[in-house]
């Protein structure tokens, strides 16, 4: 079917999709109540105006408390200055911010070429995406800290390599799985990035820890070594690997062990070659699945960490597909398999979600350039060559233009003058621990993660 020709019926359609999403986000999903919000709220006031612990607090009515590392609960004491409503409306205010600066930095202001009813029709499908809607209706923090390694991913591609890494230290002070972008950094020999992003996450938890000394021995010593405070890991919305084993009644942690450094090995192979290739979305991309695979647990809210890998898709050709995965993950369909997760459509439906990401994780296109422009040059910056008196100034090499300024690499990312990937040449989390629920599709029973 054609799109309206009209902007009266452009405004039509969109504000017909806008009321069917309403009426969609309203009525089927999962709605979560703000439940992770409120218990980071209740922790940090409960550690602030009546003393206690943080990580002894618990949910009235429930079994769930703080799961996040000491510096999370020291980056959220200004909701101990607010009432639960004010946190609400602060924490949707920073989810859309966070959220309009990851689209930017996908899109790369690919938005201004489709107008207004573009991005209408871009707004409308937003909600649909089980992950955002759920990070949206848990209160959770996956969006802030997407845009704080995205943020590091932006520098990195642009050439403005001084603060580059501090995105990521704050995210894994924040919440350990983002630790693995560091990981990412060494294997793009990005020696600085790597060290500030270290010392970023080692300063704040050090901050943590004189702030909170008590909280942080025990979170370190105990807390974080005991999966139980998370949720179950056969609990349906657990999208990793060790959900896949949980649900298959296999508890042996070696086999666990095993298929993680199996999708490392893979997440190593293709991360060098997008680093080859001076495709750094395609590298952050593979990097966001690989965290999401290799956690103990995955919920489904963690999976916008799956975004980046779409805007790559797109970018390069595959929209189609890009379509067809997206729209898997607005179904909700896993949950479908809430209560019995057993036999062949069990195992197979239960983990979808784990299916997609580890699909994208061996097929993402990495290297992929629009319109044959040629690859990026690579900055001589780490290993300069001897000045001569005739050159003062290095020029692309013959054949290997840097990009005009202004201009937009394959990979998306807008370049400065002959900015690309420099190298140096000489080379936690919301479960459910109690009983199911009768109706899933209207429970707030998980914990924060």
């Amino acid at each position: 079917m054609a799109p309206p020709r009209t902007d009266r019926g452009r405004l039509l359609l969109v504000l017909t999709l806008a009321v069917a999403v309403a009426v969609f986000t309203a009525t089927v999903p999962l709605l979560r109540d703000w439940f992770d919000l409120r218990v980071y709220y209740g922790a940090v006031n409960s550690w602030i105006h009546h003393g206690g612990r943080i990580y002894d607090y618990e949910v009235p009515g429930t079994t769930y408390g703080f799961t996040y590392p000491p510096f999370a609960a020291v980056s959220m004491l200004p909701m101990a200055l607010v009432g639960l409503h004010t946190a609400v409306v602060g924490s949707l205010l920073l989810n859309l911010a966070a959220l309009a600066l990851v689209l930017h930095i996908l899109t790369d202001g690919a938005w201004r070429r489709y107008g207004w009813f573009g991005c209408a029709l871009g707004a409308c499908l937003l909600p649909l995406f089980e992950p955002l809607r759920d990070t949206f209706s848990f209160g959770q923090v996956n969006l802030l800290l997407l845009a704080l390694v995205l943020a590091d991913a932006w520098l990195l591609s642009t050439g403005r390599e001084r603060p580059a890494g501090v995105g990521i230290g704050l995210a894994a002070a924040i919440k350990l799985t983002p630790a693995v972008f560091i990981g990412l950094l060494l294997l793009a020999r990005r020696w600085r990035a790597a060290a500030v992003a270290t010392a970023v996450a080692a300063a704040a938890t050090a901050l943590a820890g004189w702030v909170a000394p008590g909280a942080s021995r025990f979170y370190w010593t105990q807390a974080l070594w005991d999966t139980s405070r998370v949720g179950r890991l056969d609990y349906v919305s657990n999208q990793s690997l060790q959900g896949i084993l949980a649900r298959l009644g296999e508890a042996d942690r070696k086999v666990w062990a095993a298929a993680v450094l199996v999708v490392l090995g893979i997440w190593a192979w293709r991360t060098r070659r997008a680093v080859a290739a001076a495709d750094w979305p395609a590298a952050f991309a593979l990097t966001g699945l690989t965290a999401c695979l290799v956690s103990p647990i995955t919920w489904v809210h963690h999976l916008v960490w799956l975004l980046p890998s779409f805007a790559v898709l797109i970018r390069t050709g595959h929209a189609r597909v890009a379509g067809a995965l997206y729209s898997v993950l607005c179904t909700s369909v896993v949950w479908l398999w809430f209560h019995d997760a057993s036999g062949i459509d069990g195992f197979l439906g239960s983990n979808t979600y784990t299916w997609i990401t580890l699909g994208l994780l061996l097929w993402l296109p990495v290297g992929q350039l629009r319109g044959g422009t040629p690859p990026l040059p690579r900055s001589t910056s780490a290993t300069a060559a001897a000045p001569r008196t005739a050159a003062p100034e290095m020029t692309p090499a013959v054949g290997h233009p840097g990009p005009p300024s202004g201009t937009t690499t394959a990979t998306g990312v807008a370049l400065g003058p002959g900015r690309g990937l420099a190298r140096n040449p000489s080379s936690e989390p919301t479960g459910s621990t109690r009983p199911a629920a009768s109706n899933p599709q209207s429970s707030s029973s998980r914990a924060s993660s």
